[in-house]
């Protein structure tokens, strides 16, 4: 008997316009669903209310459909499925591996050290004395729900049987049957206190909701794999085979970046570019 059908995704944050690191990973992903005769999802993490713009998005779809990419329809969106993310906390919380965060950012990035940017955030914390607890949920103060990693342990009865298989090759040459190291994030942030959901428990609720099999994208994500294979073991969602690509980088050596004003798709366009030249640029 065949296996389910092989699906995948391209997944963007409609933060900015996509420049040539989104099209080598969209363009990858794509091409292993060609290749697999599987489906190819368009998602899009759009919780992200401050940063977030309606044009961002509808140049997502003109530079993806320029790339000559297509997908299965409708686009999730992420801000549309709250009640989704809800449901997921709310069985988290009912075993007992949620605790309410209180601190400020200044006080993460202090109990840290500081971490880098890029790095994942790694901090440990405890719920607060319940009497404590309940006097500031009463005053409005805000706060965010955090997954406790030793409450998580303690149900899994360790993690020594968290695997994933990894097709393509994490930062430091990772492949094959992978070991997950959940303590590599921590107390992971599960929502935040302006939204109703984080980075990692959106992505596991619509990988499994979006039946993705197959996920493709920058190593720069290898390490959010540990973190999300827990997530998944406590949700009950199925694993993934996850495959990490290399990451482009200009000609100063930095990789290609939104925040480092990377040449755009838009613009690469204007200028006369054409997709095919994109494509044979990119080792398509």
């Amino acid at each position: 008997m065949s296996g389910p059908p092989f699906v995948t995704r391209f997944a963007p944050s409609p933060t900015g316009y996509l420049h040539r690191g989104h099209a080598f990973s969209a363009l990858t992903a794509f091409k292993a669903a060609q290749g697999a005769r599987g489906r190819f999802v368009l998602r899009l993490e759009d919780i992200d209310v401050i940063r977030c713009r309606p044009d961002y998005e509808a140049a997502i779809y003109v530079d993806l459909a320029w790339l000559g990419l297509t997908w299965d329809e409708p686009v999730r969106r992420q801000s549309e499925h709250m009640a989704d993310y809800r449901a997921a906390l709310r069985k988290l919380s009912e075993r007992g591996l949620t605790y309410r965060c209180f601190r400020t950012r200044r006080e993460i990035a202090e109990a840290i050290g500081g971490a880098p940017h890029g790095a994942m955030e790694v901090f440990h914390g405890a719920p607060l004395a319940p009497d404590e607890e309940a006097r500031r949920v009463e005053a409005g103060e805000p706060y965010a729900w955090r997954l406790s990693l030793a409450a998580a342990e303690r149900a899994l009865g360790g993690f020594a049987t968290l695997t994933f298989v990894e097709e393509g090759e994490g930062p430091h040459g990772e492949r094959g049957l992978i070991k997950a190291n959940p303590a590599l994030g921590g107390d992971v942030l599960l929502t935040r206190k302006d939204v109703g959901v984080a980075y990692h428990l959106a992505v596991v609720v619509d990988d499994a909701l979006q039946g993705v099999n197959h996920i493709i994208r920058g190593q720069d994500l290898f390490e959010a794999t540990h973190v999300q294979r827990l997530l998944q073991a406590l949700l009950g969602l199925p694993t993934p085979v996850y495959r990490h690509h290399r990451l482009l980088t200009g000609p100063d050596g930095k990789r290609y970046a939104k925040r480092d004003h990377a040449q755009t798709l838009r613009e690469l366009r204007a200028s006369g570019m054409t997709p095919q030249a994109l494509g044979s640029e990119l080792g398509f």
